[in-house]
């Protein structure tokens, strides 16, 4: 008899249910939130104190969602099967994200770029470097971190980023690199590592629209800082100088 009993928590969680449909995550907990997520793969028990705990231990949602499964793991009532509804939904959100920014002309649906960029770079502990390869209609033909770590000029290879570009068939490309600090204002490398990229690029006909340094909440914009723009002058520049020697 007592295999058909409720099991503690059985209430709770079907009311977090039912306000989630009723009105998504509006009036949740952060708790409550890794609390649902949990209870995806766990049929038969209360997941709230695991999850008050995994709050504990890394501090925000953003650290829950992004902490290592073994991390997870180690938290009493999270183990390999239920830590699946807490890997899952960023997953689905960066793809979701992606689709959108991808089915879209990215250069006229900024909101869409900032989304992605923002859900898929901001809050890392360590920088990514993203690019994005876009046709002539300003569609995206695909997006990649081509880097990771400390960014640096001698850390990111322009020699790559443009192989990538052909492989694609690419007619531009759109940067963005992460501040793990927070802050998206570009240091020094930032400029020389931008420099650098766009003569590169613009060496082999392709367009570099921008680079966006994605902090938390808030970007800087290259092209908007006109300094792309100042980029390509100077490029333009160059290539005349270089010419005009050698007429």
């Amino acid at each position: 008899m007592s295999q058909n009993l409720p099991h503690k928590g059985e209430g709770h969680r079907r009311r977090l249910r039912e306000k989630f449909l009723n009105s998504g995550l509006s009036g949740f907990h952060d708790y409550e939130v890794v609390e649902l997520l949990l209870t995806l793969a766990t049929p038969i028990k209360d997941c709230k104190d695991a999850a008050k705990e995994a709050l504990r231990k890394f501090k925000t949602l953003a650290g829950v969602l992004e902490a290592p499964v073994n991390q997870l793991c180690e938290i009493k009532g999270i183990g390999p099967k239920n830590v699946f509804g807490i890997k899952l939904v960023p997953a689905v959100a960066d793809r979701y994200l992606e689709k959108k920014v991808v089915s879209s002309d990215t250069l006229n649906n900024a909101g869409a770029l900032f989304d992605y960029l923002y859900h898929s770079m901001a809050g890392k502990g360590r920088e990514l470097f993203k690019v994005l390869f876009l046709d002539a209609k300003n569609r995206v033909l695909g997006t990649e971190v081509l880097f990771e770590g400390t960014l640096t000029a001698g850390a990111v290879y322009p020699r790559e980023v443009v192989k990538k570009a052909l492989d694609y068939r690419a007619a531009s490309v759109i940067f963005a690199h992460n501040h793990p600090s927070g802050d998206p204002e570009p240091s020094s490398a930032d400029d020389a590592i931008t420099r650098r990229l766009v003569f590169a690029c613009m060496s082999m006909g392709i367009t570099v629209h921008e680079h966006l340094v994605i902090g938390d909440r808030r970007y800087y914009s290259f092209a908007d800082a006109g300094r792309i723009g100042r980029m390509c002058r100077e490029y333009e520049q160059e290539l005349v100088k270089y010419t005009g020697e050698n007429d």
